[in-house]
């Protein structure tokens, strides 16, 4: 049974199932499609429940807004008081005050549940948190939970330190979650993000652990570090232990699709015991390796995909990526690029997808730049 968590009066699963990247019943990106197959998606969270994991988090925008209606289907069968709803609301969307609560009563219908046990302010970056000042987002979910809607406040972030620092000043949060692994605790800025909220006493939920699976499937030389050190743990288990090792985390969001995945997670946060230094500085090594690869920071999240071009930007990003971690040679990846229905040529340098972009990725830049240098 899976490791688990004090939190208040309660224990939160060390790990928990993130629903944005579900199995799908198309070979579309999982993020935005909202084909999910329900079958083998049951499977995953009868898997997860039944091994003790008790945390589940969707989103208003997960598979086109799909997500949602499913995890909430899929829990059904469960008694409502023996597993934990996380859910978010998204600010960018709301362009008007009643926004908020038409939004939040959608929640509920689509999760068919009458409460959240976690609810957070969606992706704040300084845009979203002005939103957030200015329709009294703060308030609102407070009254949510003053009805018994809401459990447990916080927000997920992708902004500056600064702004970062005023959001923490700003009210008596629950819990926060940051993007966090071994590559970013630098790359991302994570360590001072971790930091800020530990300094805070505010509990810390991880997303994106393995950077979008990039930490699965990282460079021949990094991956050999690992073997090294240690040839019975899996490559994507040295990232989820990494995160595991820090004293304010309260529980790790993995997008798993597939029972191997899941059960790698669980048996490595089963019993778990906190990394080493010399463990801590394997991972800083691979990270060295991974960063002079020259990857672009994708997590292939999707929040981009509303490109007036719809250009297929994350996948774009992904064959980039295999290629500069030499899985695949430079003439299958041009091969592959040409298939691709719309590519870097369409870009039109509008920089709407920049502004949607949670990791700050200047995408027409590099569309225009090192995409079309290489193919």
């Amino acid at each position: 049974m899976i490791d688990r968590v004090k939190f208040k009066d309660t224990e939160v699963s060390r790990l928990g199932l993130g629903t944005m990247r579900l199995p799908c019943k198309t070979p579309l990106k999982r993020e935005a499609n909202p084909l999910i197959d329900y079958k083998k998606g049951q499977e995953l969270v009868d898997l997860a429940y039944q091994n003790g994991v008790n945390y589940f988090d969707t989103a208003y925008i997960y598979h086109a807004g799909k997500s949602e209606a499913f995890i909430g289907s899929a829990l059904k069968k469960y008694p409502r008081d023996t597993y934990f709803l996380a859910d978010k609301l998204p600010m960018w969307m709301c362009l008007k005050q009643n926004d908020l609560e038409r939004i939040f009563n959608k929640q509920l219908k689509r999760c068919d549940v009458d409460y959240f046990d976690f609810y957070l302010l969606h992706s704040l970056d300084k845009g979203n948190w002005e939103k957030v000042k200015k329709f009294n987002a703060i308030d609102f979910v407070e009254q949510k939970r003053k009805e018994g809607k809401v459990k447990y406040f916080g927000f997920s972030f992708h902004g500056t330190l600064d702004v970062l620092e005023e959001i923490v000043a700003a009210h008596d949060w629950d819990f926060a979650q940051i993007q966090m692994n071994y590559l970013d605790w630098k790359n991302y800025k994570s360590k001072e993000q971790y930091e800020i909220l530990e300094k805070a006493g505010i509990p810390v939920i991880i997303m994106e652990p393995l950077r979008g699976g990039k930490l699965a499937n990282v460079p021949k030389a990094a991956e050999e570090i690992f073997n090294k050190a240690n040839p019975d743990k899996s490559i994507a288990s040295w990232a989820i232990g990494y995160d595991a090792s820090f004293d304010n985390v309260l529980t790790i969001l993995s997008g798993m699709n597939a029972p191997e995945q899941m059960m790698d997670n669980i048996n490595t946060l089963t019993d778990f015991k906190p990394y080493t230094q010399q463990e801590m500085n394997i991972c800083y090594n691979a990270a060295a390796i991974i960063n002079k690869n020259d990857i672009i920071p994708c997590t292939g999240c999707d929040y981009c995909a509303d490109c007036p071009k719809n250009i297929k930007i994350s996948t774009v990003f992904a064959l980039y990526n295999k290629l500069k971690t030499e899985d695949i040679s430079l003439s299958d990846a041009k091969a592959q690029y040409l298939t691709i229905d719309a590519n870097a040529n369409a870009c039109i340098k509008c920089g709407k997808c920049k502004t949607h972009c949670p990791q700050m990725i200047d995408i027409p830049g590099l569309l225009n730049g090192k995409i079309k240098e290489v193919f």
